[in-house]
């Protein structure tokens, strides 16, 4: 999950206030509809499946988990495979705990680049797409039924490690896919989502609520 975050870290920034409409008006209306689709649930729960295939390795690393997010409290990843980690990231910071449920040590290093793009998610699975709007050029096919989204970077910097972004989706967000310049590609496969409305008593206490 560490390198997904990293990967992710490309495609993300602090949310903007602008956001940058897709190319045409067709693709505006489909953005809008997705958009105002993904935001009509309170929370989402969902397995993710992540696939890195990267030039150096000659196997792809694939690890497996859930996904809890809430838009009120935060976001809760939980690897399963091949190890067990948990992030939990909320307005006040990020919590990286091991097996047992203990802070793990030194994990504090890559905290900011892990809560910055957990609130792209965040914001994303919410349906709020501006902050990536601000950034990327917007290609849009499909319906709200079935759509797919591709996102090219405008900001040089982005552009310099990052090739593109293609999202796909219905109700929810299935699938993202990060196409980095160097040739090495990231798959984030979501299965099994649900809308979420109450949280467990263990999910509360991890995001911290009183």
């Amino acid at each position: 999950m560490g390198r997904l975050m990293l990967a992710l870290l490309l495609a993300s920034a602090a949310a903007l206030a602008n956001p940058v409409l897709a190319d045409d008006t067709r693709d505006s209306t489909v953005v809008s509809q997705v958009a105002a689709q993904l935001g009509r649930a309170r929370g989402v729960r969902a397995r993710f499946t992540q696939t890195q295939t990267l030039l150096s390795m000659q196997r792809p690393l694939v690890s497996t988990g859930t996904l809890l997010f809430s838009r009120e409290r935060g976001v809760i990843w939980q690897i399963e495979q091949p190890l067990r980690l948990t992030y939990v990231v909320t307005e006040a910071g990020v919590r990286t705990l091991d097996a047992a449920g203990k802070p793990v040590p030194g994990s504090q290093r890559n905290a900011a680049g892990i809560a910055q793009v957990s609130r792209m998610m965040r914001a994303m699975l919410g349906g709020d797409l501006s902050a990536m709007y601000s950034q990327f050029d917007v290609a849009a096919q499909g319906t709200p039924a079935h759509w797919r989204l591709r996102l090219t970077p405008t900001q040089p910097q982005l552009a310099q490690a990052l090739r593109g972004l293609d999202l796909h989706g219905d109700t929810y967000v299935r699938g993202i896919t990060i196409r980095a310049v160097s040739g090495d590609e990231t798959r984030l496969e979501f299965t099994d989502s649900a809308s979420v409305d109450t949280l467990s008593p263990a999910e509360l206490a991890l995001l911290g609520a009183s």
